[in-house]
C-alpha cells in the first residue's frame, strides 16, 4: 500500500496518464475503481492541502500488486480513511478493488492494512465501514477482519471494529 499525497492527487486529476510513472506501476484503463472517483480525489486533495503533514496517511492509499516472479507492479485497488480519528477516536474506512483483481484477497489485505495503520495511533478507538446489504463479498471482507455488523445507515450496512 502506498499512501497518496497532494502530488499524486494533482496528477490523477490533471494528467492521469502520468499516475503509472508516479507509482512505478501499471495502471489499468479501468482506473479509478469503485467510489474512488474525481469527487473523492478532489476531497482528499483539499484535505491534504488544508491539513498539511498531519493529514498524510489519513486519506487515500493505493494498493499495488508486485508479481513475485517478474517484479511487475500493478495498481489493483484503493483504500483509505474519511479523515483522522474524530474526538471519540473513531475513523471510517473505504476500499475498492478493480473488477479484474477482485476475489483474490486484495480487499481483505487493504482492510487489514488500514485497520493496522489506524490502530498504530493511540487515539484510534474504533473503526467503521459501510457497505451495501447485497454486497456479500464486502461483508465477508469486513467480518474476516474482525468487524461486526452494528446497524443500517442511509441504506448501507454499518460495520464496526473496536480496539
Amino acid at each position: 500500500m502506498i499512501s497518496s499525497s497532494a502530488d499524486h492527487l494533482h496528477i490523477e486529476l490533471e494528467t492521469p496518464q502520468l499516475l503509472a510513472e508516479k507509482l512505478n506501476a501499471i495502471v489499468s484503463n479501468a482506473w479509478p475503481c469503485g467510489e474512488y472517483d474525481c469527487d473523492a480525489m478532489a476531497f482528499f486533495l483539499a484535505c491534504y492541502e488544508n491539513g498539511g503533514e498531519a493529514a498524510q496517511g489519513w486519506y487515500g492509499w493505493y494498493a499495488v500488486d508486485i508479481n513475485p516472479v517478474s517484479g511487475e507492479r500493478t495498481l489493483v485497488g484503493s483504500g483509505g480513511y474519511f479523515g483522522p480519528p474524530d474526538s471519540h477516536g473513531m475513523v471510517e474506512i473505504g476500499y475498492s478493488v478493480l473488477p479484474e483483481w477482485q476475489r483474490r484477497g486484495y480487499a481483505t489485505e487493504i482492510v487489514n492494512t488500514l485497520v493496522s495503520h489506524a490502530y498504530s495511533f493511540e487515539k484510534t478507538k474504533n473503526i467503521i465501514a459501510h457497505t451495501l446489504a447485497e454486497n456479500e463479498a464486502s461483508k465477508r471482507v469486513l467480518i474476516s477482519n474482525g468487524f461486526s455488523e452494528t446497524g443500517v445507515n442511509e441504506g448501507h450496512l454499518r460495520f464496526e471494529h473496536v480496539r
